[in-house]
């Protein structure tokens, strides 16, 4: 039995962690602590895993922290906030002979995995443009870290985490990336809205989020030179999750068909279902990595270069270059993922 802990009482290791690892029958979750109990959960030598869902300028520091403890770590998104943070917990994870990984677990949503096998089946031709949204229609403020100024607070550090991640898979590291970032709604004083336009050669990858979209737009929406692929409505296991339905219970990630896909090719329209979501695929991977020794669900380096993307997103907002200007000169160009620095 994998023994567990999370550090967080929020939202995310109440409405996503626990209920996953508790419906894993190898797994079993002892209990969960806010940070300031953090310290002695970590010299807890029953606990075989620590996961860590506390505000995101905490990451770094707490996972360096159970990892010297002798611990395997499961970070949720975003990984960390500076590349560098990123490369030594890997570095250090390798040293300790330990697990480490980033809960991504939107990879597992069941649009996104209709997607990735209607890329890969060719069907659409050749890629043109993939646009992924993410709306909301909240026009006020709500209360929360994630609304005040500070170190990895906003929208952009929220959803772009899962939205690069799903990119990255499915087309690979791009050339350059245009950025939008702004606060939007008038209380607010962290950035809601973010567009950012990502470069794979004559192919743009747009990703996009607002909390003022009362009629939201596609959640995917993908064009190639045989054909489209429109999709509305997001994966329902977080609204689940959330509402209290174990992800055990039969009919749990299946969508309903009014938000299923339609495939355009010429004067053809077909309906494609969703496949199922299973979220519960990244810790039954977890238990197998620590069990067994397989690779984790996801590899950490993954995720790193998800935050150099989302740094070098920051500095193309900060030289105003607007999306989908023609103004290459100004572009955040990637020199090298692994010397982004350098454009300082």
């Amino acid at each position: 039995m994998i023994r567990i802990g999370i550090i967080g009482r929020g939202m995310a290791g109440r409405i996503f962690h626990a209920p996953l690892i508790r419906a894993v029958p190898e797994m079993h979750l002892d209990r969960v602590v806010g940070r300031a109990d953090a310290a002695a959960l970590l010299e807890d030598r029953d606990i075989d895993l620590v996961v860590i869902a506390t505000p995101n300028e905490t990451h770094a520091h707490l996972a360096e922290s159970a990892l010297r403890a002798g611990k395997h770590v499961v970070i949720d998104k975003p990984f960390v906030l500076e590349p560098d943070d990123g490369q030594r917990l890997i570095d250090l994870a390798a040293q300790q002979s330990r697990m480490l990984t980033v809960f991504q677990n939107r990879r597992w949503d069941g649009d996104y995995l209709t997607v990735g096998d209607l890329v890969a089946s060719g069907r659409l031709g050749e890629i043109r443009l993939f646009e992924a949204h993410w709306d909301r229609f909240r026009p006020a403020v709500p209360t929360g870290w994630r609304e005040v100024p500070g170190p990895g607070t906003g929208t952009l550090w929220n959803l772009a985490p899962h939205m690069i991640d799903q990119m990255l898979l499915l087309f690979g590291t791009p050339d350059a990336v245009q950025a939008d970032i702004v606060a939007q709604r008038p209380d607010a004083v962290v950035d809601d809205y973010f567009s950012l336009t990502f470069h794979y050669g004559p192919m743009r990858a747009t990703l996009a989020a607002s909390n003022l979209v009362a009629s939201s737009r596609p959640r995917f929406a993908i064009h190639g030179s045989a054909g489209s692929f429109v999709k509305f409505g997001l994966d329902p296991q977080e609204e689940r999750l959330a509402a209290g339905v174990s992800p055990l219970d039969m009919g749990f990630a299946n969508e309903s068909p009014e938000n299923y896909g339609w495939l355009h090719q010429g004067d053809v329209r077909e309906n494609l279902p969703s496949k199922t979501g299973v979220y519960l695929e990244f810790y039954r991977g977890m238990a197998r990595a620590i069990r067994d020794g397989n690779a984790p669900p996801v590899d950490p380096r993954d995720s790193l270069v998800g935050v150099r993307l989302l740094q070098l997103a920051r500095r193309s907002a900060e030289l105003k270059v607007q999306v989908g200007a023609v103004l290459t000169d100004r572009l955040v160009t990637l020199t090298g993922l692994t010397n982004f620095n350098s454009l300082d």
